[in-house]
C-alpha cells in the first residue's frame, strides 16, 4: 500500500469506534462556555437545514417521494454544518455512550454535555425561529411557505406518543450512522458524502428528530392563528421524540458498536493484531 493510498483510505471501524470513543472525552471535557456556544450554533444549523427542507417540498409537483428525496438533501444542510463547521448537537452527542461504556467519562460527564448541549441546541432553535419570522420567509412564495410548515408543524403535533417515540428512535440511529461515516472519512467531501445518505433517508421517510423540531414546531406555532397546531401535541411530540433520540442514539449505535469493537478492552486487542 503506498503512503498516498494510506492517507486517502477511510478509517477503518474499529478505527472509527477509536475516534468515536476518544471524540466522547474531548466532549465530556469541554467548558461550559464552548459547550452552550457550540450547542446554540448547532441548533441554528439544524434549524436552517429544516428551513431549506420547508422551502424545497413547497408546492412541488414531483410526486410525493422525489419531492420527499429532495427535501432530505436539502436538510442534509444542517449536519453538514455541524460536522464540518464545528458544533455541538445533541442527537450525535448520544454516541458519548461509548467513552461512558468504556469508563473513560461518569455518568454526570455524559448527563452534563446532553444537558448543555440539549439547551444550547433549544436556545439555537428558537433565536433562529425568530429571526425568520422576523424576515417574513413564510410570505415566500406568496405565502406557499408559511403554509407548508404550518402543515408540517399540525402532521408533528398530531402524531401519537407511540408514534413519535419509535420515529424518534429510528432517526436517530440513521443520525448516529452519519456520524459514525464523517468520522471514518479524511477529507470534507469524504465527511459530506457520509452524512447525505443516512440524513436524507430518515427525512424522505418522515422520522422524527428532536432539535430539528424545536424548529419545525415553535415556527409552526409563531404562524398558527387559528389553532390548527395542538400546543400540547407540540410538547408531546418533543418529550417522545428526545427521548426516543437518546435510545435510537445510545443503543443501536453506540451500544452496538461497543460490544462490536471495544468491550472488555476487545477493540484495543483488535488494534495491536
Amino acid at each position: 500500500m503506498t503512503q498516498e493510498h494510506l492517507f486517502s483510505d477511510a478509517y477503518q471501524p474499529i478505527q472509527i469506534a477509536r475516534r468515536v470513543e476518544s471524540m466522547g472525552v474531548a466532549k465530556a471535557r469541554a467548558d461550559t462556555l464552548t459547550m452552550l456556544v457550540l450547542a446554540v450554533l448547532a441548533g441554528a444549523f439544524i434549524s436552517l437545514g429544516a428551513l431549506f427542507f420547508t422551502v424545497v417540498v413547497t408546492d412541488a409537483s414531483l410526486g410525493f417521494g422525489v419531492t420527499r428525496l429532495l427535501g432530505g438533501l436539502s436538510f442534509c444542510l444542517g449536519l453538514v454544518l455541524v460536522v464540518i463547521g464545528g458544533a455541538e448537537l445533541f442527537t450525535g452527542n448520544n454516541l458519548l455512550a461509548m467513552a461512558w461504556a468504556s469508563n473513560l467519562i461518569g455518568t454526570r460527564d455524559v448527563l452534563r454535555n446532553w444537558f448543555l448541549a440539549y439547551l444550547g441546541n433549544v436556545i439555537g432553535c428558537l433565536g433562529t425561529v425568530l429571526i425568520v419570522v422576523w424576515a417574513d420567509t413564510a410570505n415566500v412564495g406568496g405565502g406557499a411557505v408559511g403554509e407548508t410548515a404550518l402543515q408540517i408543524a399540525r402532521a408533528k403535533s398530531d402524531l401519537t406518543l407511540s408514534e413519535a417515540f419509535a420515529r424518534g428512535i429510528l432517526c436517530n440511529a440513521l443520525v448516529c450512522l452519519a456520524v459514525w461515516l464523517a468520522m471514518g472519512g479524511r477529507s470534507v467531501a469524504d465527511k459530506i458524502l457520509g452524512i447525505i445518505f443516512p440524513i436524507s433517508a430518515f427525512v424522505t421517510i418522515g422520522f422524527e428528530h428532536s432539535i430539528a423540531n424545536w424548529f419545525f414546531l415553535p415556527y409552526g406555532l409563531a404562524l398558527d392563528g387559528q389553532g390548527v397546531v395542538s400546543i400540547i401535541g407540540a410538547g408531546r411530540n418533543l418529550a417522545a421524540v428526545s427521548a426516543g433520540n437518546i435510545v435510537g442514539g445510545t443503543l443501536l449505535v453506540a451500544g452496538v458498536y461497543w460490544l462490536a469493537y471495544l468491550r472488555g478492552g476487545h477493540g484495543e486487542k483488535v488494534r495491536r493484531s
